[in-house]
């Protein structure tokens, strides 16, 4: 946005999947009030895995077997010291491959691509068929 204007957090979100799609950045780092917004919004970038951590398990879990690229944080539960964990965990945790979940996320890529684009047999959303 122009300078002096407030960006909204789906703005944010986009852009910051975007350069994390695009690999201008590696990874990518969100907050907002509950943290839901901005993992919503930035799931929606195609390559995009954004995950909602309020915990360090769940960000070492997501980065270990989700390959999670996006970290959203919530302003309101996350206190310093559990932001301080929560980060920690992410960045000292890759992504292991294995069959599983290797398996999955090619699954999650699948479903990505197919919902991208139109299916020929969807059903006309105006109902006239």
């Amino acid at each position: 946005p122009p300078a002096g204007e407030r960006a909204s957090w789906v703005g944010v979100a986009r852009a910051v999947g975007e350069a994390v799609a695009s690999g201008a950045a590696d990874e990518g780092l969100l907050f907002c009030w509950t943290g839901t917004g901005v993992s919503l919004a930035a799931n929606k970038v195609p390559g995009i895995r954004a995950a909602l951590c309020l915990d360090a398990e769940t960000a070492r879990g997501a980065r270990l077997w989700n390959r999670a690229n996006v970290l959203c944080l919530s302003l309101r539960s996350t206190s310093e010291a559990l932001a301080l964990e929560i980060l920690s965990a992410w960045f000292s945790t890759a992504y292991q491959p294995n069959m599983d979940d290797d398996a999955c996320l090619e699954e999650l890529q699948a479903l990505e691509e197919r919902c991208r684009r139109p299916a020929a047999d969807a059903p006309d959303p105006s109902g006239k068929g």
